[in-house]
């Protein structure tokens, strides 16, 4: 059996083909989404994957990763925060139509904690949750060996957790969203705001603020990124620094909270903020253990063993479990 995963992610698109039980990639495509993306073009892109990954031929199943809300029961995407024009778009119809197999669609956090819960850092776990930090943050349960979605599929959304009720307006409209201070694009927007509109100040050791930020871009803001922040912060940036730290305590806060709230065994942390440098990570663990109670005893927080493809083999869990049930 031929599985096929997709991947919509806020910023790129993936897809890869592999044999049902194996663990090697047959095919693996990859592509980012134009500055003016929206669902058509997306879809278009996504479709010359598949088709450059097919080369005509058929897949048993198809498993989706999608970076928004969805309605796991009918394969409804709701909105993309991130990508217009996705507004109740019956994405695994679509798919459904195009290709002729059976189709499963899922929100990304969802879909990556089933990744990691099967073949990543949850192997061996019945209770885990799986946090996303890129583009967005978001957040997927396994409850009892299985995912769990909520009654509307909403449950998991860390991202507009609230750990700061005078922060800046997050695109939901409340202020100080765990999404707002932690995710890649707002940190970048707030250091291009930061060095655009505050004049440089100089500190006792003579340096100015940003420097090493601005010197990474060449001085054209529109250019610096959650990675570039992270590159700036490794190299004594200050504030580059500022912006990570308070990343990491938002993102403590929020993890803290949920341990008070269900104590799964372990956190499993994904994306690409996360590959900001142990000084992040210490953060987030600190804070976290700060916010939770001394009684919440094992606060295992630990990356995603399988890096930004988390939700792509969590799409391919997916598919795997439609081909089964089609067999049985």
């Amino acid at each position: 059996m031929t599985l096929l995963a997709l991947d919509f992610g806020g910023t790129k698109l993936a897809a890869g083909i592999v044999n049902a039980g194996s663990r090697e990639w047959l095919g693996y495509e990859r592509a980012l989404s134009p500055a003016n993306a929206n669902a058509h073009t997306d879809l278009e892109i996504m479709r010359s994957l598949i088709h450059s990954l097919l080369q005509g031929a058929k897949p048993t199943a198809i498993g989706v990763s999608f970076g928004g809300p969805v309605d796991a029961t009918t394969g409804k995407v709701r909105l993309s925060h991130h990508v217009p024009g996705w507004e109740n778009v019956p994405l695994q119809d679509l798919l459904m139509e195009d290709f002729g197999v059976p189709t499963r669609v899922d929100n990304d956090a969802n879909v990556a904690a089933l990744g990691e819960h099967r073949f990543g850092a949850g192997q061996g776990y019945d209770s885990l949750f799986y946090v996303t930090v890129s583009t967005g943050v978001g957040g997927g349960w396994i409850l009892n060996g299985k995912p769990w979605r909520g009654t509307e599929g909403m449950a998991g959304e860390i991202g507009h957790m609230v750990v700061d009720p005078s922060g800046p307006v997050c695109l939901c409209g409340k202020r100080g969203c765990v999404e707002r201070l932690a995710s890649g694009p707002y940190m970048a927007r707030d250091a291009r705001e930061v060095l655009e509109n505050e004049p440089p100040r100089r500190k006792e050791s003579r340096e100015v603020r940003g420097e090493v930020l601005r010197g990474l871009v060449g001085d054209n803001l529109d250019l610096i990124t959650g990675k570039v922040l992270s590159e700036a912060a490794a190299t004594g940036d200050d504030l580059a620094r500022e912006l990570l730290y308070r990343a990491g305590w938002a993102l403590g806060m929020g993890i803290g909270n949920v341990a008070n709230l269900m104590n799964p065994q372990r956190f499993v942390l994904g994306g690409g903020v996360t590959k900001a440098g142990e000084s992040f990570w210490d953060i987030v663990r600190k804070v976290a253990r700060e916010t939770a109670l001394p009684e919440v005893m094992n606060l295992e927080i630990v990356p995603a063993a399988l890096g930004d493809d988390a939700p792509l083999w969590g799409a391919v869990a997916l598919a795997d479990d439609i081909a089964v049930d089609c067999n049985t």
